[in-house]
């Protein structure tokens, strides 16, 4: 009984280790006066100060935010469109539909930007933010489709019912009963979507151009020139970005039925 007990906790253990340690030392360096990053000097929040002047940074950084706004913003309007579709029009072939839908999450992410690369190609998508938006758009709708429609099947199907039943047309239904009870799971799709977008970086390579340049791939190109505290900092806020993100998504998707169970 021991063992089936320890050996669990020890493997999380371990992964945990694995997968935060190094974030956290990431984090620790930012801090750091020496600028060789292997090295504590002591600490200083003048890389911060430093990022803060850098133009570069907030140019890379509006592009990112801009194309995280679009891309979410899209995805939430396609994927919730398709859940409600694939909801209420029973078709035989909703399983390969869900499967086909789901595609861009099980691709890995170079083939992806190979396949927009050579298909934005051949209809003309001209490299920059356009194929940007449209790439990113793509590989975040699978995250709303599959929220969205966990959440419709959850949902008690009789509160449409009865608004249709005194007089509600489909729109009306839509607007004052199902959207009202969808929202959450729209919203933290869309939190979710924007989150992945941002930190994207092989996608954005295939698809972006010179004018273009989003604040993952600055802080890739800065890796090429060896890792400084400056960067660790970027890194850091980015970090902290995407965990307010997270958790942004995690609470606005529950449910009051799953916070009542709770």
């Amino acid at each position: 009984m021991k063992n089936k007990t320890i050996i669990p906790n020890l493997y999380l253990i371990i992964i945990l280790v694995l997968t935060y340690v190094p974030i956290f030392l990431v984090i620790v360096y930012s801090f750091n006066v020496s600028k060789i990053s292997s090295v504590w000097g002591g600490f200083t929040l003048s890389w911060y100060r430093e990022l803060l002047r850098d133009r570069s940074i907030f140019e890379a950084l509006r592009n990112s935010l801009i194309l995280a706004v679009v891309s979410s913003v899209s995805a939430a309007v396609i994927g919730t469109l398709g859940a409600l579709g694939m909801a209420r029009v029973p078709l035989k072939a909703n399983g390969i539909t869900e499967y086909i839908t789901m595609l861009p999450l099980m691709i890995p992410e170079i083939i992806l930007g190979m396949v927009f690369l050579v298909f934005f190609s051949l209809i003309g998508i001209p490299f920059g933010m356009t194929a940007l938006i449209a790439g990113h758009t793509t590989f975040c709708v699978p995250y709303v489709f599959v929220m969205v429609k966990a959440r419709l099947a959850g949902m008690d199907k009789s509160y449409a019912e009865a608004a249709r039943d005194l007089g509600a047309g489909e729109l009306r239904t839509f607007w004052d009963i199902t959207f009202p009870m969808l929202w959450p799971a729209v919203l933290s799709a869309m939190l979710l979507s924007f989150a992945m977008s941002f930190d994207d970086v092989i996608v954005s390579m295939f698809l972006g151009n010179a004018n273009t340049n989003t604040l993952p791939l600055k802080i890739y190109t800065q890796l090429k020139t060896g890792v400084t505290p400056k960067t660790n900092a970027l890194c850091a806020i980015m970090f902290a970005a995407t965990i307010l993100m997270g958790a942004l998504s995690f609470f606005i998707g529950r449910s009051p039925k799953q916070e009542k169970k709770d």
